[in-house]
């Protein structure tokens, strides 16, 4: 058996590399090779059919977010974890936030705001009217797009808000309830294979948001039922066989964040102890080897 880890063709994130190897060590010791390379348009189409560029591999850890490349290597017949479809979903926080509406998982207010096409165009007024009559100020404004942090933009006024939306008005991006309780706070929970098995609490003196990335620190949390019990229900719900689960804390009940397809895992590893890698290896081998039935 032999496995590809895809990652992002101009990325030279560290924590991307440990990733690299951490699962190369844990395939290494299931006796499984295991190949990392960057996601160099890996496949193409010739005589409408889908041609694969690299070798034949049975299984492909795609830790990128190009959704050209993951469709394409699907169809090819390759399974992905995860899946091109999971990926996109939670590449796009709107989108993510679509899919999980309705499932009883608590989300934030969430407003999107509406597309524009149009080279030059100002932020409407009256969608700035309807955010503040809906989620008042402080807001937060996202950017649809975005990891560690990037895009992410807290509005106390009309004033800053019209400045953010100059700037992200081509660009798909959603206004935010800003929980005040869970300010430069929250939870990173880990699942693999529909299990919530590691889980940290994120925090920034400095910064309401708390990425690690955006200089937050870490430390071990609980995984208590009822965080494990959102953690699991997203991931199944965007069929994601790997990813990180942000929670925030507000006053009276939790409330999801945000869903990473691709979270790092070299933090939680360091602080809570868990082998994150081992378990995501083990998953992605019991899925294309399944046990034979008795």
């Amino acid at each position: 058996m032999k496995g590809l880890i895809l990652t992002n063709a101009y990325s030279l994130l560290p924590q991307v590399e440990y990733q690299c190897a951490r699962l190369k060590e844990e395939f290494a010791k299931l006796g499984v090779s295991v190949v990392a390379a960057k996601n160099c348009s890996p496949a193409f189409i010739k005589d409408g059919e889908i041609s694969r560029l690299e070798e034949d591999f049975d299984f492909c850890v795609y830790l990128d977010k190009d959704k050209y490349a993951s469709y394409m290597l699907e169809k090819s017949g390759l399974r992905l974890f995860n899946r091109a479809a999971a990926i996109e979903k939670c590449d796009d926080k709107m989108t993510t936030a679509i899919t999980l509406a309705g499932s009883g998982i608590p989300l934030p207010e969430t407003l999107p705001a509406p597309l524009c096409y149009r080279e030059g165009a100002s932020p409407l007024p009256s969608l700035f009217d309807k955010a503040e009559l809906l989620l008042g100020y402080p807001m937060v404004v996202k950017s649809c797009y975005g990891s560690m942090g990037n895009g992410v933009f807290k509005a106390e006024n009309r004033a800053r808000l019209n400045e953010i939306c100059s700037r992200l008005v081509m660009s798909p991006h959603l206004f935010q309830k800003f929980v005040a309780e869970s300010a430069g706070r929250d939870l990173r929970v880990i699942v693999v294979g529909g299990k919530a098995i590691a889980c940290m609490e994120r925090k920034s003196e400095s910064d309401f948001r708390s990425n690690l990335a955006a200089g937050g620190k870490g430390s071990k949390a609980e995984l208590s039922s009822e965080i494990r019990q959102i953690a699991e229900k997203a991931a199944s719900l965007l069929d994601l066989d790997y990813c990180g689960v942000d929670i925030l804390t507000g006053k009276n009940c939790l409330y999801l964040c945000e869903v990473n397809s691709n979270a790092f895992f070299d933090g939680i590893e360091r602080i809570t102890g868990v082998n994150v890698a081992k378990a995501f290896a083990e998953h992605i081998l019991s899925s294309i080897s399944p046990r034979p039935c008795r």
